[in-house]
């Protein structure tokens, strides 16, 4: 015997490299994917639309719990808030909570409230004007206390519910900067997907 010795090829070696290599492969793609994702979907989410879910009944009849909304976060960055408006906003008190309501009173306003109706005085009618509102129910009435006059960048925002609304009422005027978006889409439930728009007052 001369001492050297005759090694057979393993044929599971290429396998087995081929394999790796795949995972390997499969890898990169996915944190490829990832990658993606976060520089896409990150900032669609800070700047143009975030779905949100109802949490209560402070909006019925109009939005009801859990209801899974998209929020548009783009347009106050363009235009300002309307009347009527429906918002997220983070509550003042504790912004780390998001509250779902409607914009009532705009920058200018005073509001007031006489026999269960939202009063608005401002320049354009500073006699005062009781706002109708069409999306409520026929025999709501809305109370509150004193006056509020809105400065620059102050809203007041109230609940759809106005007998089961923690709102402006309560906790004050909501400054502009805790505003996250307006309501844009309801998207579930599926039986009730709508498009929201700013209500016309008469």
């Amino acid at each position: 015997m001369d001492g050297n010795t005759n090694q057979k090829p393993n044929p599971q070696a290429p396998k087995e490299q081929s394999a790796l290599s795949a995972i390997g492969n499969f890898i990169f793609d996915l944190v490829k994917i990832l990658v993606v994702a976060l520089v896409i979907i990150v900032p669609f989410r800070m700047f143009v639309a975030e779905p949100f879910v109802v949490s209560g009944s402070s909006m019925e009849p109009n939005f009801h719990d859990k209801d899974y909304l998209i929020v548009d976060r783009l347009t106050y960055h363009t235009s300002s808030p309307q009347r009527g408006d429906v918002i997220v906003l983070k509550y003042p008190k504790d912004t780390s909570q998001f509250f779902i309501k409607r914009i009532i009173g705009l920058p200018g306003d005073t509001i007031s409230f006489s026999q269960g109706h939202v009063i608005i005085t401002n320049t354009q009618y500073p006699g005062g004007w009781e706002l109708n509102e069409p999306y409520l129910p026929s025999q709501t009435e809305t109370f509150g206390g004193a006056p509020v006059t809105l400065g620059a960048g102050e809203y007041f925002v109230l609940g759809d519910n106005r007998t089961a609304s923690s709102d402006s009422r309560v906790w004050g005027i909501l400054p502009a900067d805790d505003i996250v978006g307006r309501v844009w889409l309801r998207v579930f439930p599926f039986s009730r997907f709508v498009h929201f728009t700013t209500p016309t007052y008469q």
